[in-house]
């Protein structure tokens, strides 16, 4: 265990990983029981820990279920960023959004689960996931498409914000599919099938 210095960094490191456990049992959970059929007790089962060490850091169930969609949101929404200001050409920008969408929920079975069914499981969450960081998401991608429409390379007639639900859509299906087909196949290479129709869609001609 990490020892504590004057300034507490110690404890702080111990808090960030013991929250960091329960929110990847958490995940395992819900995606394997369904969250509705899973207990605190079976989280804190498959973390290691006692129960009431989970409400040492979560008050309920449902806060366990937002922090996981918050800091999955946080992660690639700063991921996000960093790349695409390396990036200038719109285009470009869409096509690395769109990989990364599917890598990222691609690389976690669980977490795909947890994002395309547990989440949607009720519409209290679906209107509490709107409202977080899937805003957040969507408004980089309007504002990319923003960005070419200025810039020439996407076709001016279109509504940004309805193309970037058109492409957030067309993501999302194809994670769902993935996580609910019978076979086994890599979810990344379905971003560039997607970005064939989105382009040839809002490509200036």
């Amino acid at each position: 265990m990490p020892k504590v210095g004057k300034n507490g960094a110690g404890t702080k490191l111990v808090v960030a990983d013991k929250r960091e456990a329960i929110l990847n049992a958490a995940t395992k959970v819900f995606a394997g029981k369904g969250y509705f059929s899973a207990k605190v007790a079976d989280v804190a089962a498959e973390a290691g820990i006692a129960d009431g060490t989970v409400y040492l850091y979560f008050k309920s169930k449902d806060e366990i279920l937002h922090s996981i969609f918050d800091r999955a949101m946080a992660e690639f929404i700063g991921e996000g960023r960093r790349e695409l200001n390396e990036i200038a050409d719109p285009a470009a920008k869409i096509k690395r959004i769109a990989e990364l969408h599917l890598e990222r929920l691609g690389a976690d079975r669980d977490l795909a689960v947890v994002f395309q069914v547990e989440l949607r499981g009720s519409t209290k969450h679906m209107q509490e996931f709107s409202a977080a960081g899937f805003a957040e998401y969507l408004e980089i991608i309007r504002k990319t498409i923003d960005d070419g429409q200025r810039d020439g390379v996407f076709r001016a007639d279109i509504k940004s914000v309805v193309a970037a639900k058109i492409l957030y859509g067309a993501l999302d299906e194809m994670v769902t599919n993935w996580v609910i087909s019978s076979k086994q196949y890599p979810l990344a290479p379905m971003a560039g099938e997607v970005l064939k129709i989105f382009f040839d869609g809002i490509a200036k001609k």
